[in-house]
């Protein structure tokens, strides 16, 4: 797959199947848009696009400091394989003043040659907002294109949304907001020193910053599974700060893998959190803290052995 962060540096002149949207999350509602635009790609042998955009420099300009469900190397992962390009679009003071007309005119047909647009139904472009579906349909002749408009994947009759699941895991159901998603929510990212704390107690823990705009879930124990070197391990995860041993604010996410015993300081690592375990609390000593994730463990290996 090829990867752009920026839509000049698409030179494809290969007519295309191509979506649009800020993607946040790969929920399975967006999964219907990109399996569209691959089956077209693959049928009508023409390049398959996903467009998102990066809503980042938007977010500088006016102060906002939102929380996401995936960072852009995650839907690069999750796209990977799925579709030809990935290209980024960043919203820039810029990009925003484009009128929809010119959108339709300059970036679906001249710098994507779109055979194909997938959109969903409430997809909106351009200047304030000014395009919509409709829009798209009216000019469909005049710029040759083809509109396939998708109707919204439910969930007992709520449309599944970014918004939906990051409440869902903002108040702790993480069961559905994976089964949403359509797959188990995590991060990527590299494992750093700590303090080697766990290591000391006789289960050492990989540990990972949690991303910076990423939405972390309650603070707890989960269930996880962790990829190290292409290889996955069963564990359990930490989400939260330490507050036992440390006067830290910065989330990490520390995981005990069952089976493992390599050294992956500086390695990229996949934690995938699959179901919640307990809050994370203030224990009154470190061999209190050193029996409760004893349990943990155990717990850990019983679920595990029970679900596979």
């Amino acid at each position: 797959m090829q990867y752009i962060n920026r839509l000049s540096d698409y030179e494809g002149r290969k007519e295309a199947a191509v979506t649009f949207g800020k993607f946040d999350g790969l929920h399975t509602g967006h999964q219907k848009l990109v399996e569209q635009v691959r089956k077209l790609g693959e049928s009508e042998e023409l390049a398959s696009i996903v467009c998102a955009f990066d809503m980042r420099p938007l977010w500088e300009r006016t102060g906002k400091t939102p929380r996401m469900l995936m960072t852009g190397k995650e839907r690069h992962r999750r796209l990977e394989g799925k579709v030809d390009v990935l290209a980024e679009c960043p919203f820039t003071l810029e990009f925003s003043r484009i009128h929809a007309e010119e959108f339709i005119r300059d970036i679906v047909c001249r710098r994507f040659h779109a055979r194909y647009v997938v959109v969903g139904t409430d997809f909106q472009f351009g200047y304030e907002k000014q395009g919509d579906i409709h829009l798209l349909r009216q000019f469909e002749e005049a710029y040759g294109y083809r509109l396939i408009v998708i109707e919204k994947e439910r969930y007992e009759n709520r449309v599944i949304s970014s918004t939906y699941i990051k409440e869902l895991l903002s108040g702790g159901d993480l069961t559905l907001a994976n089964r949403l998603l359509g797959y188990p929510y995590g991060i990527i990212g590299q494992v750093e020193h700590g303090k080697e704390l766990g290591r000391k107690l006789g289960f050492p823990t990989l540990n990972v910053a949690w991303p910076e705009h990423k939405l972390a879930p309650p603070r707890g124990v989960y269930l996880s599974n962790i990829q190290v070197d292409g290889q996955w391990f069963h564990g359990i995860s930490n989400v939260g700060v330490k507050p036992t041993v440390s006067k830290e604010e910065r989330v990490l996410i520390e995981s005990f893998l069952f089976g493992y015993d390599g050294d992956a300081y500086g390695k990229e690592v996949t934690v995938d959190l699959l179901a919640f375990r307990r809050a994370e609390r203030v224990f009154e000593s470190v061999s209190e803290l050193k029996a409760c994730i004893d349990r943990d463990i155990e717990y850990g290996k019983h679920f595990f052995a029970n679900v596979e």
